[in-house]
């Protein structure tokens, strides 16, 4: 290992970078401060040999043991540490490869099944458009999950940024809820939206904001069943602006509720009533809160409803 090497693998924070983890969980820092710990056990274990302890060279041989077991232990666990990191990111890389190589193809599918529905080639029978139309269900489903995939890798490769502006969230809630009613009027869902008069605009990725109340409005439409009703809430509280939804759907198993946010899961009801979703979608709104400096959280009933919610900062 030349000189380069060795400073490059001297440098956590780039480690950590690499590895897309924060400093506390970066193998590199850690094995920086159990070698801190290291040092204090041993000094420590010199002073109380030296004070309980008459021959020198027991102290010594005390010493050094403690410091010898200590030194293999922080070894291992870092090592252990690092080969996880390793396989995380490798992970993280293929599936943004293959979500970047199924994006094409997908396209593809979708322009040549709205070239074939719209009958401009040839003319489209009662029953081949129905076809046609369970086709394109299927392709924008997957078209769905290829895009969440690729958010969330962008997310723990860092590649997520966020593009601040001002802008009101009373509208793009407004937006969103426009471009969810066909689907709402289908499940048979009412969807109902109350807003504080003149609420201050925020700075936050507008994009990536109406990410997060895409992702709450579909799951509770999705999880309501054959008819409900969602209430949509926005209300200026202390110094920050606070977004809640309450539905009347299936609602959270207390025991899952502690998984909720993590990576592809779902509850158990959810699966039973074999309704569609990647278990992405709560991952990807708490990421984006949290990185604009907000808050987002949850409660539920199982057979009542869920409510979700989450605070951003007011402009200064």
């Amino acid at each position: 290992m030349n000189l380069k090497e060795i400073f490059a693998q001297a440098n956590f924070l780039a480690q950590c970078k690499k590895y897309g983890l924060s400093i506390w969980q970066c193998p590199q820092f850690l094995f920086l401060l159990m070698g801190i710990i290291v040092i204090g056990s041993t000094l420590a274990a010199y002073l109380i040999g030296s004070r309980y302890i008459e021959d020198p060279y027991q102290v010594a041989l005390i010493v050094i043991l403690i410091t010898l077991v200590l030194f293999i232990l922080s070894v291992i666990i870092t090592r252990s540490f690092e080969r996880l990191a390793e396989a995380n990111r490798m992970k993280t890389e293929f599936v943004s490869i293959v979500s970047h190589q199924l994006r094409s193809p997908l396209s593809n599918l979708k322009w040549t099944l709205e070239l074939l529905m719209s009958g401009r080639i040839s003319s489209v029978s009662k029953d081949q458009l129905d076809y046609f139309k369970i086709l394109k269900e299927n392709s924008d489903r997957m078209g769905e999950l290829v895009s969440d995939l690729l958010i969330v890798s962008r997310i723990e490769q860092g590649k997520f940024p966020l593009k601040k502006e001002n802008f009101s969230l009373d509208n793009l809630i407004k937006e969103t809820i426009k471009k969810t009613e066909f689907f709402a009027k289908a499940s048979n869902v009412e969807i109902n939206f109350s807003s504080q008069k003149s609420l201050p605009q925020i700075t936050s990725d507008s994009h990536q904001i109406k990410l997060v109340i895409e992702n709450l409005l579909d799951n509770a439409v999705r999880y309501i069943g054959e008819k409900g009703k969602i209430e949509i809430s926005l209300k200026k509280q202390n110094k920050n602006i606070y977004f809640e939804i309450k539905d009347t759907g299936v609602g959270i198993p207390k025991a899952d509720q502690k998984y909720i946010f993590q990576k592809f899961f779902r509850s158990e009801n959810a699966l039973r009533y074999q309704t569609e979703g990647s278990g992405l979608g709560l991952y990807i709104a708490k990421s984006v809160i949290d990185r604009s400096e907000g808050k987002i959280g949850f409660k539920s009933q199982e057979g009542k409803g869920s409510t979700f919610w989450f605070t951003l900062p007011i402009n200064n």
